[in-house]
């Protein structure tokens, strides 16, 4: 049985009000299931909207809706106030009637479209629409909405796999969602990969999360070319499951790495594809360390805010690396994410200071304490970092 606890997306349905200021398309993406549907709804029912009375909603899953939109012009014109249209990777011949429905003399309708693939694997979209429209990002729970830590990084966030009533049936949600992920998502992308290939890929990939992406490496180990190793990952990644992150690179007279590091951005489905589906599991697991350190990572930048042009790593052959450097405003905020109860400072966090000019460093590890450590350093516990940024 699943909980019916609600979680508290507040946050995201502000992003969605100030998106509409600004926009006459508002984009929701996210990985599928991770709760936009339910998201849209919560904001339909908010008395404040600043729309003409009038709520359409349009579910390209289900076949009626489908063939209605199947001539948008007809069935969209004549519609008033807010439209929201769910699973628009589905039909992506729509976003060019958008753009003629959002300009529309006196704009009698907004739209609010949702979809399972980032911006580049819908790229029609933020093309076709230039200047009309906003996008909310909608991942997976965080600690934004749930206190309770060693939950979120054992199941992960997505909502039914959080919130399901034992960890059996957890995993079980996990082992049914990367089946149909693999089988039935990725071919309506469009995109003709065969589930097994794609599925043994995934899985080498929880071998390197937190480290360096080596195309010809994993190429070779699973016999194709460096080249489909760098279209998988490109696959994985916009569809949100698996994070990107590129280095750093400092005007200084040192050996820097160029090479990115991959992060699966859901503990939860890292944990299914590493064969840990417990707590135990997880704790004498080889990979238990970089688990949480790039679960940690993930949820330093969800609560930064931070978009994806503003989050590097840097690192210098041989001598050290800084695991997250934020660029923001103009000020450079470095963190170093250590599974430990008594982080020290070391040879590392003095070369990013030395080199990067950094206004702050954190080392986060677990729990919540949080304390100076030396000058511009200190230890805060991943359950206290939301202070760090006013949350």
């Amino acid at each position: 049985m699943i909980s019916s606890k609600v979680m508290e997306r507040r946050y995201l349905l502000d992003r969605i009000h100030e998106q509409f200021r600004a926009s006459k398309v508002v984009a929701l993406l996210g990985p599928r299931q991770s709760g936009k549907t339910t998201l849209a709804r919560e904001f339909c029912k908010n008395p404040g909207l600043a729309f003409d009375s009038g709520l359409n909603f349009f579910d390209l899953e289900n076949p009626a809706h489908w063939e209605r939109l199947q001539n948008p012009v007809l069935a969209l014109d004549f519609l008033r106030g807010l439209v929201v249209i769910d699973e628009i990777q589905l039909l992506p011949d729509l976003f060019p009637v958008l753009r003629v429905l959002a300009d529309r003399e006196g704009c009698p309708a907004k739209f609010l479209i949702l979809g399972s693939a980032s911006r580049d694997l819908i790229r029609q979209g933020s093309e076709t629409l230039a200047g009309r429209i906003g996008f909310v990002e909608v991942p997976p729970f965080g600690l934004r909405e749930t206190a309770d830590t060693a939950r979120l990084w054992e199941r992960g966030g997505f909502p039914l796999s959080f919130l399901a009533e034992g960890g059996a049936e957890s995993w079980m949600w996990r082992s049914n969602y990367v089946k149909t992920f693999l089988e039935r998502d990725i071919p309506a992308l469009g995109i003709q990969i065969p589930a097994q290939t794609l599925r043994r890929f995934w899985t080498m990939l929880a071998h390197y999360h937190g480290q360096l992406f080596k195309a010809s490496e994993i190429g070779k180990s699973l016999g194709f070319a460096d080249t489909t190793a760098r279209r998988y990952l490109d696959l994985l990644t916009g569809t949100f499951m698996v994070r990107t992150l590129p280095p750093w690179l400092e005007n200084i007279a040192k050996r820097q790495i160029k090479t990115p590091k991959i992060f699966f951005r859901d503990s939860g489905i890292l944990h299914f594809l590493m064969g840990a589906p417990d707590r135990a599991a997880l704790e004498v697991h080889p990979r238990m360390g970089a688990s949480w350190e790039g679960f940690a990572l993930e949820q330093i930048i969800r609560l930064s805010g931070a978009s994806e042009e503003e989050v590097y790593f840097w690192g210098v052959h041989n001598q050290g690396e800084l695991d997250l450097l934020l660029m923001r405003g103009g000020r450079r905020h470095g963190f170093e994410i250590k599974f430990s109860d008594a982080p020290r400072v070391g040879s590392s966090q003095k070369l990013a200071l030395e080199c990067l000019g950094l206004d702050r460093l954190d080392i986060v590890c677990p729990g919540n304490q949080s304390y100076p450590l030396a000058e511009k350093i200190h230890v805060t516990g991943l359950d206290a970092v939301a202070g760090l940024f006013g949350n």
